[in-house]
Formats: structure tokens, sequence, C-alpha cells
């Protein structure tokens, strides 16, 4: 209710011209960036959302984002997903999905007396080691390139010899580009808002955004041959991050990849995991930034269920797709969402 005050108050303070100390209290809009890949961008299906908020025992698990038996559409938290913006609500996951943005952003919403807009740039199947690849981790080394090149080049050159084509062979340039570009795009997609915000939502015309934190949310591409040299790359990639938006004590939070659940990690997972876990004790990182695990917060009933799901059909009520999504659990998900929201919140310390 005080956020809906200050906002028409903002608006006409505008309208009467009053001095800028009379706006001061409205001029701020507090941007979170949401990265990573599939699991950020979000797999819970919204019909799965559906069924658990009007039906026990689930449903008190999701009372404080409904009203009336309706999905709350927020009128302070505002979220961009690439093509598609608006207010914060369901459905700003993969398509016909939602992910950690519903509870993350209702606990940012709830907590700031300003408004709150969400940046989410997530890309499934990307990885750190090549597509969000930062600036200071370089190129990977000269032979593993020349491999990756004669390796799209013997690709070409078969589909070429089947299908009776002509198509240039790639060259090194070509491979070089791939490095970093989901990186590039990103901040692309930050700088947009940050420079377009008014434009993008109207109702915060006349405010100017602040960078308020980030959250990392990625990792299973990496753990196929990768998983050795994501600490570095990681930390590469929050350096790069807080330099480049000229932010350098940003709050980061990472989801630390979790999708082995009740089970121990294992190979590459626990690499990465461990990786992730490890930017706690980086000392430039203290007090900055928060890695938690999230096989912690496992949806149980779904991990029970999954591996004879096709033959129960109660699985529609209970998950939406498979293990590497988290099963498309709405609890899980929700779950994560809600401690990137505390652990957020404890690095920035605002007071009430």
């Amino acid at each position: 209710m005080l956020k809906r005050c200050l906002l028409a108050l903002a608006f006409l303070c505008q309208g009467l011209n009053l001095p800028l100390q009379a706006q001061e209290a409205t001029k701020t809009v507090k941007v979170f960036i949401l990265a990573g890949q599939s699991n950020m961008e979000g797999k819970a299906r919204n019909t799965l959302l559906d069924y658990q908020a009007a039906n026990a025992p689930t449903k008190e698990l999701f009372t404080h984002l409904r009203k009336d038996d309706k999905w709350i559409t927020r009128d302070d938290v505002f979220i961009k997903f690439l093509d598609r913006k608006g207010p914060l609500t369901v459905g700003y996951g993969s398509p016909s999905c939602t992910g950690v943005e519903l509870e993350f952003g209702t606990m940012m919403g709830n907590y700031y007396n300003e408004p709150v807009i969400l940046v989410k740039a997530a890309w499934g199947g990307h990885s750190l080691y090549k597509l969000f690849r930062s600036p200071s981790a370089g190129f990977p080394a000269d032979e593993v390139l020349q491999k990756e090149l004669a390796q799209a080049r013997d690709r070409v050159t078969k589909n070429n010899e089947k299908n009776k084509k002509t198509d240039p062979l790639p060259t090194m340039e070509e491979i070089k580009k791939d490095y970093g570009s989901s990186y590039r795009n990103m901040m692309t997609e930050v700088k947009t808002v940050m420079n377009d915000h008014a434009a993008l939502f109207p109702a915060l015309k006349g405010m100017k955004p602040e960078l308020a934190g980030f959250v990392w949310f990625q990792g299973f591409n990496d753990i196929f041959g990768a998983e050795n040299e994501y600490a570095s790359n990681m930390k590469h990639f929050i350096n790069d991050v807080r330099k480049d938006l000229n932010s350098p004590k940003l709050p980061f939070v990472i989801g630390a990849l979790g999708q082995n659940g009740s089970k121990p990690a294992t190979g590459g997972m626990l690499v990465v995991r461990e990786a992730q876990l490890s930017m706690n004790t980086v000392p430039e990182f203290k007090g900055n930034l928060k890695a938690f695990p999230v096989d912690v917060l496992v949806d149980k009933a779904a991990e029970e269920m999954f591996p004879n799901w096709q033959k129960n059909p109660a699985w529609a009520n209970t998950g939406s797709d498979r293990p590497y999504h988290y099963y498309g659990s709405a609890i899980w998900f929700n779950r994560i969402g809600k401690v990137m929201g505390e652990a957020m919140l404890e690095l920035v310390k605002v007071p009430k």
C-alpha cells in the first residue's frame, strides 16, 4: 500500500512541477538480473501451479501468491524476459511455464518501498565454458580451438558430400565468435532495461533505475567435460559482470547445481556444484556473494514418483518435466526462488 501511494505521489509531483526533493522518495527503481540456462528460464508448468494452488495438501504453499483464487499480478514488480515484458505474475518462464522469478520477485516487491524490475536473460543449453564465457576468461587453449575447428569443418564436409552441397567451411573467426555470445547478449538485455525502462514500463517514467543484485542459476551443460574449469570461469564471470556494469560490489546469489536431489552428487555435477559453492570462500566476494545448494530443497513427492511417471496418472499433478529440469516441480522451483530471495536480502541489508 505504501509503495502504491508513493508511485501516485510521484506522478502528482511531476504534474505539478514540484521540486526534485518532493519526488526523492520515488525516483529509484531496483533492478535485479536473473541469468542462466533452461532452469533459470523456468520449467514448472502453469497448469501444475494452477492445480497445486487450488488443491490440498499443496494449496498453502501458494496462498501468498494468490488473491480471490487468482494469481496476483503485481503493480510494483515488472519483468522483462527477452521478448516478453509486463507486471510480474505466473507465466514468465519457458512457454506455458513459470520459474524462480515468481517467488523471488514477490519477495523483492514485498521488501522494497521502491518498484522492482527483473531482467531475465536465460537460454537453455548455454554453458559458462563457452556461450556465457566472460571477457577476462579469454579463449580456451589454441589446441582446443583447432580441434573444434577441425570437427566443425568435418561436419560441413560430410554434409556437403551427403547432400551435394557446397557450403563454405567454417573459419577460426566463426568458431571464436560463439565464445561469450550469451554473456554479450545478457549485457545487452540489462543495458536495454537500464536505458529504456520508461518506454518498456510506462508506469516507471521519471524514475531512475538502480542495479540492486544478480542471481545465477546455471551449470548443467558444464558437467560434460568443462567441469574442471568451472570455478575459474565463475570467478571471471562475477568480476566481469561487476566491472562491465560499473558495480564492483553488486550483490551476487548463486543457486548451486542440484538435480541430484536426495541422492549424493557425483561426477561432473559434483565438481560444478562444489565450484559454485566455493565462491563463498573467495576473499573478495566476502559479504557480497552467497551461493547455496538447491538439492536440499528437493520436491520428494516428484522425485519418488518420477521413475514410474508414465504409468502414474497422478504425475500431472506432481511434476511436469525431467530430472534435469528439477522435475518441472512448482514446489521445487518456488523453494529455490524463496531461498534466492532470502540470500539476496541478506546481502543487500536494506533497513526496513
